[in-house]
């Protein structure tokens, strides 16, 4: 067994803190990383918090992970000690099913994805820990590669936050011509913006919060709107082809599909609590959910970032400053990313 160093939540209400553990020796199929980053996800929150279901303690967070290869197993010819390399929010699947064999192994069709964290292995009884750690071992089918051409500490969110906006952008072939509304200016977000306006939309940032309108501009959003005033929303009236809804909190989904053209598409990758819920039938207009991508989507999407000079705005951090950090994304208080400097723990 490989010794770890890592920080964990012990249970669902105690502050995360150190916490020594081991991993698996590696095998024939796997490779070990020395983690460089690891991204905080408003996910790791939920988990860590048993708000999604009872976490699985203790309990290493992390699933937006960029590090360098120390040792590959005998089947891993594809990769190099050395190599620089990503983990996102998967580990391992059947491998076997019309899902996996596709590159949708988040919806491995005999239910065996593995979880980076707060999972167990494809053995039913082996927890997995994730990316608040130096080193973790890995499936080398569900390692992806990072340019050397980006900024490492802006990379770690691309994992999570950057191919939860990708991968539904690609499939609705959301580009050149399309009139986009981005709601919301948070983690995922921010990385919409940038993946759209790389792509040649026309991209309206949509904001309760007037004091988004600079970043968003800054981003390269196009146009914003408040839309608490019904002036600035009044001419978007059926106006947009797409929107990217990636707000978590309880809002208007019929106010909102009112903004889509006939045959419009409101595309939600992120879900409040309660679910979502509309007051009528959107006649000739979609509305339809997005979870994470694939992993050869995940590989096209870093590929397209390292092209485009795309990484996740970020606030680089002690791994001691965990547990503020956390209180920091609950208010909101981040712009966009916290990423732990690994190299603290």
């Amino acid at each position: 067994m490989i010794p770890v160093k890592g920080y964990a939540a012990q249970n669902e209400k105690d502050p995360l803190g150190p916490w020594d553990f081991e991993r698996r020796e590696v095998g024939a199929d796997d490779v070990e990383i020395d983690i460089l980053y690891c991204g905080i996800c408003h996910s790791d929150i939920h988990q860590v918090r048993s708000e999604w279901r009872p976490g699985i303690f203790p309990m290493v967070p992390g699933h937006e992970i960029v590090g360098r290869i120390v040792r590959v197993g005998s089947h891993a010819v594809n990769f190099k000690a050395g190599d620089l390399v990503g983990i996102g929010c998967m580990v391992d699947s059947c491998h076997e099913c019309p899902s996996c064999k596709s590159g949708h192994e988040q919806f491995c069709e005999k239910g065996e994805t593995v979880w980076t964290y707060n999972s167990v292995e494809r053995d039913k009884k082996t927890p997995t820990y994730g990316g608040y750690s130096n080193k973790i071992v890995c499936n080398k089918d569900f390692v992806v590669r990072v340019s050397e051409k980006l900024d490492l500490k802006g990379v770690a969110p691309l994992l999570c936050a950057g191919i939860t906006t990708y991968s539904p952008i690609k499939k609705w072939n959301i580009g050149k011509g399309h009139k986009v509304a981005v709601l919301g200016l948070g983690g995922l977000g921010h990385m919409a913006v940038k993946f759209l306006v790389a792509l040649g939309a026309e991209v309206t940032l949509l904001s309760r919060s007037e004091s988004k309108k600079q970043d968003a501009q800054r981003l390269g959003a196009h146009k914003f709107c408040n839309t608490k005033e019904v002036e600035q929303v009044q001419p978007l009236k059926r106006y947009f082809d797409y929107i990217i809804d990636t707000v978590s909190a309880p809002h208007d989904y019929d106010f909102y599909m009112s903004l889509l053209k006939d045959n419009g598409v409101h595309i939600c990758v992120g879900l409040p609590p309660g679910g979502l819920q509309l007051k009528g039938l959107p006649f000739n207009r979609a509305i339809t959910g997005s979870s994470i991508g694939g992993i050869p989507e995940t590989q096209e999407m870093l590929d397209f970032c390292a092209e485009h000079q795309i990484t996740s705005d970020v606030e680089v951090i002690n791994i001691s400053y965990v547990n503020e950090a956390y209180q920091r994304v609950l208010n909101s208080d981040v712009r966009y990313r916290f990423v732990i400097d690994m190299a603290t723990l």
